[in-house]
């Protein structure tokens, strides 16, 4: 069962972790027929970027010339248009979305603060501005949002992998994903609505580090030495969940909030992120169950390729955030 746990994630390791990166459009009312536009979109490294274009309505004009830059690992372009008799009723679209494998978060902001969300995909790549939104679409978009967070956070699930391989017993495995559940939950509210802020780059790599630790620990338990893991599981998953939480909302900052339905945002996504993990972990558990015949022969002879494996990826991790710092 450990091995199988290990290698079944491995393969996607070799991607870089968290990137979780849409475009995002923002369009926010400043008249009755004016409109600032903001359009980043994620750097693909040099001075180039993903190939997604806004296409306004026709008749749309700018107002000002675009500013265009690249700010960190994204290229942010704004400028003041101009839509004769308003956006309501017309439809925006993103050209080069269509065959892509990239996403777009598009808020248009009202002038009575009221937005509306649209979850932008290469199978959806356009959208028509409502005059009003329910919060129903929020919760729909931002739990969408979370539930892709966290599948495509291949570090917090390789975290959430080595707690598996650890922790036995169903209980022991549920008490420890629950406390990792409300730690990442508390600073993921606390850093999110600006009442706690950490430097995200040492937040990284210290996340890198939790899972290093765990594959110390993972080696220590094959050595036949229970470490602070296996005794206090609960523990080791609410301290460094805690940190986990940061990550999750460096993540949400990137992407935004509706300001008229920020609670409701924060709420959904949080589910969404613990949709996406207990899927993970009920996947893991049921392909080790499946296979436990086969694991049963081989683990011995394999029993070590988990905590250095793991190990490995989580060190390499974290000297590359720490040299971006």
């Amino acid at each position: 069962m450990r091995f199988l746990l290990a290698a079944l994630l491995f393969a996607s390791c070799v991607a870089r972790a968290d990137e979780f990166r849409p475009a995002y459009l923002e369009i926010r009312a400043a008249g009755a027929e004016t409109y600032d536009l903001l359009w980043k979109v994620p750097a693909i490294g040099g001075d180039r970027r993903l190939a997604l274009y806004v296409r306004l309505p026709p008749g749309s004009t700018d107002l000002t010339e675009p500013r265009a830059a690249f700010v960190g690992a994204a290229h942010i372009e704004q400028r003041r248009i101009r839509q004769p008799g308003g956006l309501e009723g017309h439809a925006i679209v993103i050209d080069g979305l269509s065959g892509s494998n990239a996403e777009v978060l598009a808020r248009i902001v009202r002038a009575d603060s009221t937005a509306q969300v649209i979850r932008l995909m290469p199978t959806r790549t356009s959208f028509v501005v409502e005059a009003s939104t329910g919060k129903l679409e929020v919760a729909r978009t931002y739990t969408g949002l979370g539930i892709e967070h966290i599948l495509l956070g291949v570090d917090h699930l390789l975290f959430v992998l080595a707690l598996l391989i650890l922790v036995r017993g169903a209980k022991r495995i549920a008490l420890t994903i629950t406390a990792f559940t409300v730690a990442h939950s508390i600073t993921l509210v606390d850093a999110t609505l600006g009442w706690l802020a950490l430097p995200g780059a040492p937040v990284e790599a210290v996340i890198a580090l939790s899972i290093a630790f765990l594959a110390r620990e993972i080696a220590m338990s094959w050595r036949g030495h229970a470490g602070l893991t296996e005794r206090l599981p609960w523990l080791v998953a609410f301290v460094f969940g805690l940190l986990h939480g940061l990550g999750f909302a460096g993540a949400l900052a990137e992407i935004g909030l509706p300001q008229n339905a920020i609670p409701v945002a924060l709420l959904c996504f949080n589910v969404g992120v613990e949709m996406g993990q207990l899927l993970f972990v009920a996947v893991m558990l049921a392909m080790a169950w499946s296979a436990r015949a086969w694991l049963a022969r081989w683990q011995t002879t394999l029993r070590w390729v988990p905590p250095y494996a793991i190990g490995g990826v989580a060190s390499f991790w974290m000297i590359e955030r720490v040299a971006a710092f």
